[in-house]
């Protein structure tokens, strides 16, 4: 297995697992066949049975109407990756994830990258540019990753992405920061290992700093101690969404 090590801005090094090449394909060929599945539905349901045959339409205008109804399975994976923070349907069976390989949450633009470069990836070559890539690379990289700075990852390891926010909470626990829910699963692992890094070499200054950008993202002002007020922070995270 190939092993992807993140190196946070906090530098707080993050490892994971590099999703397989057959994961990967996998994963493609189930959002293909919703995608097929999904135009052949338009075409019988929609497009046939308007009788666009009856109709005096150019060729033209007859284009326009397929690429309308078509086009939601054009920006399929686009789409489906803004929203999912990384994955689509195929990815989240697969159980794997597109993530940034600098630490940060990915945004728009690189899912959109990824998304572009996919013409050369797979569309235009039947999926030999990319798996080529993805062979040669070290952490199974097709073009569109190297291109966004992004990888895939499996959330199939023995301790999956989500382990290092664990907290043990009380089952009377009571939380006082709803706020926590602005913050993601990466971004709350971020906070949890910066802040188990600090205390350990005393770095009064780092921690600082931990608490400045979860006040500047959350919108949460820190009352007291430090230290309890990042542990706060990440219990209430856990209780909210159940990590």
């Amino acid at each position: 297995m190939s092993e992807i090590s993140i190196n946070t801005t906090q530098n707080v090094n993050l490892n994971f697992t590099a999703a397989n090449i057959g994961h990967r394909l996998a994963a493609y060929l189930l959002d293909l066949l919703i995608k097929f599945s999904y135009m052949f539905f338009i075409n019988w349901a929609i497009i046939s049975n308007m009788g666009l045959g009856e109709f005096n339409i150019d060729n033209w205008s007859v284009t326009a109407i397929y690429i309308i109804f078509y086009s939601p399975a054009m920006v399929y994976t686009l789409v489906l990756e803004s929203l999912m923070e990384g994955q689509t349907i195929g990815k989240k069976i697969m159980s794997i994830k597109v993530v940034k390989i600098d630490g940060y949450q990915a945004s728009f633009m690189d899912y959109l990258i990824r998304w572009v470069c996919r013409l050369i990836d797979m569309s235009g070559t039947m999926y030999l540019v990319g798996v080529s890539s993805m062979s040669i690379s070290k952490i199974h990289q097709r073009i569109g990753d190297m291109a966004a700075g992004t990888a895939v990852i499996t959330l199939k390891n023995d301790i999956n992405i989500s382990h290092t926010i664990l907290e043990n909470i009380a089952t009377d626990y009571k939380p006082s920061y709803e706020q926590v829910i602005k913050f993601s699963d990466n971004d709350m692992r971020i906070i949890k290992e910066t802040f188990i890094n600090a205390r350990k070499v005393h770095d009064y200054v780092l921690i600082r700093k931990l608490v400045d950008k979860i006040e500047e993202v959350s919108g949460i002002k820190c009352e007291g101690n430090e230290a309890v007020f990042i542990s706060k922070v990440i219990r209430d995270y856990n209780y909210y969404t159940g990590e």
